[in-house]
């Protein structure tokens, strides 16, 4: 996009965010000692409503399709010149003191990329595939009823706090160079409809999913006195408002509501879920104060040629989600956003170049933290 194009979009994205009606009413974060930066952030991703949906891809720096670890490298940005605007990380194996996460990302070299992010004036959200702590094993360990074992009087609840602590503490020290905490979306216990996580429908009433919800949150907050996280309430499946709000923990531990969703060969079946279930929540969050998005979604290796304009932005435009980040560039095999020479590579740059999206170039001028960061 040329540099005219861009401060026209600029010019587009002010006018919109700044002209709300006089009776939009900003509403707070839920925890209410949130940091000012949180704080910002949470009021400008309202702010943001109506003028584009943030685009997201996880692990995004730290590797992609046929590259590891180099600076400044992105398999987004090598396609449209731009990062995106918000990054996926994950917390799975700090729990273990591991130096390294789930995906092989060192973590103090994860840290360097979050911190990167924050200064470029993105948004970063963790999710946390934490491994079983009932017997060690993963994540995916679906063998037991855990969640009644680490809820406050169970035998194995002293072994969860441990794990908290150490999550709580790499989160406090996720600092920018001036020294104050970078703001995360935290996603715990994601897809919990599903029946493959040891946290899923399948292995707890809701009743208990709620306790071990509330209990995870207030002993980041009141206990670590962790006040840099937005929470996003991450489901898998459902097909009404009563499903959706079966696990739901309450309105005073929920910042975003959401859910993820992947697309398979049967394209129109996704299309369909996806556009059901955006406006469920999308009703949901009007009456309860809360921001919707798409926390994890995409389509392995892209095979459709124009996936990205004809079926996910469409449906973008519809419900306007806060945002919507596609899954990592793990493999050759195992891929969410498009590479050089990848079949979708110029539908993602006409996907890229919709007002109807935001990137890096896009968000980066808002100073969502109450910052302002113009790249030249």
């Amino acid at each position: 996009m040329s540099r005219c194009s861009n401060f026209f979009f600029f010019i587009l994205i002010l006018t919109t965010v700044y002209s709300l009606p006089a009776h939009a009413q900003l509403f707070n974060p839920c925890d209410p000692k949130a940091t000012n930066e949180t704080k910002q952030l949470f009021y400008s991703m309202q702010r943001l409503k109506g003028a584009g949906t943030i685009f997201g891809h996880h692990d995004d720096t730290a590797y992609g399709v046929g590259w590891c670890f180099v600076n400044d490298q992105s398999d987004v940005k090598s396609v449209t010149g731009v990062y995106p605007a918000l990054y996926g990380w994950d917390l799975a194996k700090i729990e273990h003191d591991s130096v390294r996460d789930i995906n092989g990302v060192p973590f103090k070299y994860q840290k360097q990329l979050v911190r990167e992010a924050y200064q470029r004036g993105s948004i970063n959200t963790f999710c946390w595939h934490i491994d079983n702590p009932a017997n060690g094993k993963t994540a995916w360990d679906t063998t037991m009823r855990t969640v009644a074992t680490i809820l406050p009087g169970g035998p194995n609840h002293e072994t969860y706090k441990q794990w908290l602590d150490k999550a709580a503490a790499y989160m406090a020290d996720l600092k920018s160079d001036d020294g104050e905490q970078i703001p995360i979306l935290f996603r715990p216990f994601h897809e919990l409809t599903g029946n493959w996580f040891w946290w899923c429908a399948n292995t707890c009433t809701p009743d208990e999913f709620k306790q071990l919800w509330r209990f995870t949150i207030d002993y980041l907050r009141q206990t670590k006195k962790l006040h840099n996280l937005l929470i996003v309430f991450s489901e898998a499946d459902f097909n009404s408002e009563e499903e959706f709000m079966q696990r739901y923990p309450g309105n005073g531990y929920v910042d975003f509501i959401g859910f993820d969703n992947y697309c398979f060969k049967n394209v129109e079946d996704y299309k369909y879920n996806l556009d059901t279930r955006l406006g469920i929540i999308g009703d949901i969050a009007k009456r309860n104060n809360k921001l919707t998005c798409l926390p994890e979604t995409g389509y392995e290796q892209i095979p459709q040629a124009n996936w990205w304009t004809t079926v996910l932005q469409p449906i973008l435009a519809k419900h306007q989600p806060s945002y919507a980040m596609v899954w990592r560039n793990g493999r050759p095999d195992h891929y969410y956003a498009p590479y050089p020479g990848q079949i979708s590579e110029a539908d993602f740059k006409l996907f890229f170049a919709s007002p109807q999206v935001i990137f890096e170039n896009r968000i980066a001028p808002l100073g969502v933290y109450g910052k302002y960061v113009l790249k030249k």
